[in-house]
């Protein structure tokens, strides 16, 4: 149906649990990404995305960032054989999560990037995640520019009245946060100039997908509106 508009479906979001203390769920884990790649390349996709875990309160950075390195790595032959490149996302949290993102700091996710040297492995940037992890996210792209390979170009907000320390008080509690608001791309906190002119600088010529949409079309016709003018004016 997409391709009979001339569309392109590119990627597939996974949010894979490589954290999890047992060996044995962590190798589920694993098979399950791997189903998921090979899904990816069956609609004729070409990325795929993998997250690190959750933050569980046990595990330590050392170790979770030895496991999900193993995790990703064990991935890649797959990709590799289907043709898809693997894509990590400075996330937040997935949506049936308890903890958040076990690489949600920078200091946390660069260890992870570096570690995995590989043409068909690299970055989904997306900006508002690192907001909301109390960072700066044009500091995070000029970290990873080179790697970046697709971008969530979202606008995500805090409710209003709520603050980062709500936020982070909403840890270990299921599901995704309701203090986390999606908006019209380019009205929200992200500076969007820098951000291209970083990607600019870094050749960047990936898919950037609209994450947005959640208050109705019209919302999301905006967002891709401010999107096509921002690529043309920086020439992506």
């Amino acid at each position: 149906m997409a391709e009979s508009r001339g569309l392109a479906i590119p990627m597939m979001c996974y949010s894979p649990d490589f954290t999890k203390p047992e060996k044995s769920g962590r190798d589920e884990e694993v098979d399950k990404q791997k189903a998921v790649i090979r899904a990816t390349a069956m609609l004729g996709g070409k990325f795929c995305r993998v997250l690190s875990g959750q933050r569980r309160t046990e595990v330590s950075v050392e170790q979770g960032v030895g496991w999900v390195v193993e995790c990703i790595q064990a991935c890649l032959p797959t990709a590799q054989e289907c043709g898809i490149e693997l894509v990590i996302e400075n996330h937040y949290k997935d949506g049936y999560w308890t903890y958040p993102e076990f690489a949600q700091k920078m200091e946390v996710f660069l260890a992870i990037v570096e570690r995995i040297d590989s043409p068909i492995f690299g970055v989904q940037f997306d900006p508002s995640n690192t907001t909301m992890a109390g960072e700066d996210p044009v500091e995070l792209l000029k970290n990873v520019a080179p790697r970046v390979k697709t971008m969530h170009a979202s606008d995500r907000r805090l409710a209003p009245g709520a603050t980062l320390e709500d936020l982070k008080a909403s840890d270990g509690t299921a599901g995704y946060s309701t203090l986390l608001l999606h908006g019209v791309t380019g009205q929200g906190l992200n500076d969007y100039d820098s951000i291209f002119r970083v990607l600019k600088s870094a050749n960047f010529d990936g898919w950037i997908s609209i994450e947005d949409g959640m208050n109705g079309f019209d919302e999301l016709m905006e967002s891709a509106m401010y999107l096509r003018a921002k690529m043309a004016e920086y020439a992506l």
